[in-house]
């Protein structure tokens, strides 16, 4: 069973500026709650309780909010506002958090293999906190991956049609099909232009990855932007062996943006702080 999720968080959050000059964008509250626990929500949800994050400097304000404050609990304690604290003490107690640093940013690629002491040699998921995904009638998005690593052994990518013109802000798959929302991917391509993209079938922030990885990150080059593209990565991957690529249930936020940001901000606000389930 997969019990570990990689969260890479050292990255500087430049479309947020200049909010995150001096805050994590990881950090940034949807309603009343960082966008990192969100995700690390979704990862206990779906059995992953062994949770790695690779931080770099000025990212402290990480490991302080997945730790207890003593003056604060007991600022509060006996009083109503102890509500506020139940989603944070809940994965205190039922997660374990370990953390390293990745001291130059060369791409996701690279964060993920900065994360490999924490993984060790076995399969696990990584999440990028500025996709916030939900699926309010069913199960999250990790939770279904799992369910198709379980049944596939195999790399699973988190795709999702968008619009053909916006393919240059993602990694995109091209992939024969081989179940309603499941592809087996044939090429990968990191940020094309639109006129060269495969397809509209571009991957979000989930991904569940094969321990091989390790190895062939560190035997990737430099791609798009001169970065260690994990798509670069995934590609060879997938023609050694076999990378699926999953078109998720559920509704995905761009995090990363303004607008993205507000669009998830409301939603939650609506779905989940006015119902009481925001804590």
């Amino acid at each position: 069973m997969i019990k570990k999720c990689l969260f890479p968080a050292a990255g500087y959050g430049t479309r947020f500026l200049p909010a995150t000059k001096a805050m994590p964008k990881e950090m940034l509250p949807v309603v009343n709650k960082p966008l990192i626990q969100y995700g690390v929500e979704e990862a206990l949800d779906a059995g992953l309780n062994e949770i790695s994050i690779v931080t770099g400097r000025g990212k402290r304000a990480l490991e302080d909010h997945f730790d207890i404050s003593y003056e604060l609990e007991n600022q509060i304690k006996g009083t109503d506002k102890e509500k506020y604290l139940v989603g944070i003490r809940r994965l205190l107690d039922e997660c374990s958090f370990s953390y390293t640093r990745q001291t130059e940013m060369k791409g996701l690629g690279h964060a993920i293999l900065t994360g490999r002491p924490l993984i060790g040699d076995e399969a696990f998921a990584v999440v990028l906190a500025d996709d916030l995904c939900v699926n309010p009638t069913g199960d999250g998005v990790l939770t279904q991956m799992v369910e198709l690593y379980n049944k596939h052994r195999c790399s699973i990518v988190a795709i999702q049609e968008v619009d053909p013109q916006e393919t240059n802000k993602y990694g995109v798959i091209a992939g024969d099909k081989i179940d309603e929302d499941l592809f087996q991917v044939t090429n990968m391509v990191e940020k094309p232009k639109p006129e060269d993209a495969p397809s509209n079938l571009a991957i979000i922030g989930r991904y569940i990855l094969t321990p091989d990885i390790f190895d062939i990150i560190a035997k990737t080059k430099p791609g798009k932007g001169g970065e260690i593209q994990i798509t670069d990565a995934l590609l060879e991957q997938a023609r050694k062996g076999r990378v699926l690529a999953y078109k998720f249930k559920g509704e995905r936020f761009d995090c990363g943006g303004a607008e993205g940001y507000i669009d998830a901000t409301n939603y939650c606000f609506e779905h989940y702080y006015k119902t009481g389930k925001a804590y």
